[in-house]
């Protein structure tokens, strides 16, 4: 790995390394100023004792973390960048004085009778400190390097950010040129599909009219995926729409095997949703529930619209699995977790609750509401409520 690569990586392992290389640099500038200016022990040179000033400058250096890390992960953040300039000034003054306080009682309290118990008698200096200097003397020693360090520290971390930043710009310009390319490739492919698909319509309309009706059904869960996916909202009412064709599709497939039950709202036109949202979570009974069951599968989906918040209850038996599969997460699942998460952020509530025979998906969703606009549907279905003995 590069010296760039390193400095700039977002590993936690590296990050521990990138600390302890930040000390260990600084560690060695504070032993040379602070032997060059040794307070407190008059008319003496740090440099004509070097262990005591080593093991004296790991104390200096350990009393200015607080400092530097407070500084840098909450008054920088909660309060410079959010521009409260006023109360960030105000919490700088008061830990400076509070980390005086802990430099006077780690120097006093701790770092004497530290250095005097593993240091030979020879290492320790003669002279005392001057009486009565020992909080001014603390002060003034935090303020003798953690500022300077922790401005250092600032300026890498701002660095860092605005190095990933740049890198995410880039990246993004590079996908959203990939994705301009191959929006273009795949233009054609939809065309022919659709062309397809109505040629083989017209042929069995007059051999097979109930395969003619599944061909339109597919062709219009096809049009909606590939048009009306795209969009980042769509009525939710076209929505329901989509997934109830694909719930019916799915019962021409298991015939008079299956029990299930469809509840959506008779007007939900003003609310928005992004589009593909909860068709995960149907293919999800089917997949992992009706699909696996022997004997009486169902399936329960039911949606209702409070205000602007749209609540799904959706609930499908299943078989008893194996240990090893009960605790496997499904792909889909897991990509509506985060398009959620990314979408809506704190305006939802999923919660997936998984029994031995039963797979329950609660979802709330605050929704958007738009005017009416009149737009052509391909799909036109909002409510059913069929049982299947």
């Amino acid at each position: 790995m590069s010296l760039a690569n390193f400095v700039f990586s977002q590993k936690k392992s590296d990050r521990v390394k990138q600390h302890l290389l930040f000390w260990g640099l600084w560690y060695p500038y504070i032993t040379l100023t602070h032997a060059a200016m040794p307070f407190g022990y008059p008319e003496m040179s740090y440099f004509k004792n070097p262990i005591y000033t080593f093991s004296e400058s790991f104390f200096v250096v350990f009393g200015q973390l607080p400092m530097v890390y407070i500084v840098l992960y909450w008054i920088f953040p909660q309060f410079i960048l959010k521009k409260r300039y006023i109360a960030g000034i105000f919490f700088m003054i008061v830990l400076w004085f509070m980390c005086g306080i802990f430099n006077m009682i780690l120097m006093g309290k701790v770092m004497q009778p530290f250095l005097f118990w593993v240091l030979p008698p020879e290492r320790i200096p003669a002279s005392q400190r001057v009486p009565g200097m020992s909080f001014f003397m603390a002060v003034i020693a935090t303020n003798k390097g953690a500022f300077t360090i922790t401005a250092s520290a600032l300026m890498m971390k701002v660095g860092k950010h605005w190095y990933h930043h740049q890198h995410r710009n880039l990246q993004l310009q590079k996908e959203k040129s990939e994705a301009q390319l191959q929006l273009l490739t795949a233009q054609v492919h939809p065309h022919f599909l659709f062309n397809t698909l109505n040629n083989i319509y017209s042929q069995a309309q007059t051999e097979s009219p109930k395969s003619a009706k599944m061909l339109m059904d597919l062709s219009d869960i096809l049009r909606y995926i590939l048009y009306e996916g795209q969009k980042q909202l769509v009525p939710l009412k076209q929505e329901l729409a989509m997934i109830t064709e694909y719930i019916n599709l799915e019962k021409i497939r298991y015939g008079n095997k299956l029990d299930v039950h469809v509840l959506t709202p008779d007007k939900a036109d003003d609310v928005y949703i992004t589009p593909l949202l909860l068709l995960p979570f149907v293919e999800n009974c089917f997949k992992h529930g009706a699909s696996n069951m022997l004997q009486n599968p169902w399936i329960n989906f039911t949606v209702e619209v409070k205000g602007t918040t749209m609540v799904m209850k959706l609930m499908n038996g299943k078989a008893p699995v194996q240990e090893a599969e009960a605790h496997r997460s499904g792909i889909g699942i897991n990509n509506v977790r985060q398009r959620l998460e990314l979408l809506y952020n704190d305006r939802y509530e999923l919660q997936i609750r998984e029994d031995e025979e039963v797979f329950v998906v609660d979802l709330s969703v605050e929704l958007v509401r738009q005017k009416v606009a009149v737009q052509p549907a391909a799909i036109t279905a909002t409510q059913t409520d069929v049982t299947y003995a």
